[in-house]
């Protein structure tokens, strides 16, 4: 299993958001990286600054962890690639009929949050059936 640090991490989005402005070829993650990068400008001068991006991220700040913002996009890019939980595909086209791409998938980022530190806290996997229903619940509550 692939497991990066977190140095990795932040220097992989860095690296990626360097070539992209550079207009130099990107390569297999480097790609869905790059345009969950894109869509996301509030991070593009962090991304910039390597050095910057060292710094800590804690909940007593306020705000979210840039890089796990990030890093859970692209595994929400690959879920719904693989249709990994099953159901996920069509969950994620059923909120796309009432919103648009990006804000479904902070849907389903919301939901993923939760349900991972649900399970590190219990120490077991996570719950793909709540997980799905997380999901549903969310988007009920955006449609309204």
């Amino acid at each position: 299993m692939f497991a990066p640090s977190r140095d990795e991490v932040r220097r992989f989005f860095c690296d990626a958001h360097k070539k992209q402005q550079e207009r130099l070829p990107l390569s297999g993650a480097e790609l869905p990286a790059a345009d969950v990068i894109a869509r996301h400008p509030e991070y593009h001068a962090l991304l910039a600054d390597p050095e910057a991006a060292q710094q800590e991220w804690t909940p007593e700040r306020g705000t979210m962890n840039p890089f796990l913002h990030l890093s859970l996009h692209l595994a929400i890019a690959e879920q719904l690639s693989i249709d990994q939980p099953p159901g996920i595909r069509a969950a994620f086209t059923r909120l796309t009929g009432r919103m648009d791409a990006h804000a479904a998938e902070h849907v389903l980022l919301e939901a993923l949050g939760e349900i991972v530190w649900a399970a590190q806290q219990r120490g077991v996997a996570p719950d793909n059936e709540s997980y799905l229903e997380k999901i549903r619940k969310y988007g009920a509550e955006d449609s309204r």
